[in-house]
């Protein structure tokens, strides 16, 4: 919990671990001008870059899931440290997923191509 000195127009100007001279206003962590000041963003609000990495992650998840499974390198052929991020993320989405709806059932995959010789051409 930071101490405040602000200028004439109110806006901070310093923070203190303690009350000095002009510093005597006491204000929490996650006060908005203090926020501000340490350039954080407000409680609630995504930051841009943060929700861009973590897409970024996610289509790298996904490349190299392609290229597994497609041959092209080995899951061994990465360093131990990737790979324990890569099964640790994949275990959580996968706990993650059984908690949530399912609204197709379990027997056709998400984004699977279904083969439409299998239905009756008569209908139509």
């Amino acid at each position: 919990m930071p101490y405040v000195r602000r200028n004439a127009q109110g806006e901070l100007v310093s923070l203190h671990r303690n009350a000095e001279a002009g510093a005597s206003e006491f204000v929490p962590d996650d006060h908005a001008d203090v926020r501000a000041f340490v350039g954080a963003a407000p409680p609630g609000a995504t930051d841009g870059f943060a929700r861009l990495d973590a897409d970024f992650v996610r289509v790298l998840e996904d490349v190299i899931d392609t290229l597994v499974a497609k041959n092209l390198i080995n899951i061994t052929d990465l360093p131990p440290e990737a790979q324990a991020k890569l099964f640790s993320r994949k275990s959580f989405r996968e706990r993650r997923s059984q908690n949530s709806l399912r609204l197709f059932g379990d027997t056709v995959a998400f984004g699977a191509v279904i083969d439409n010789t299998q239905f009756d051409d008569s209908l139509g």
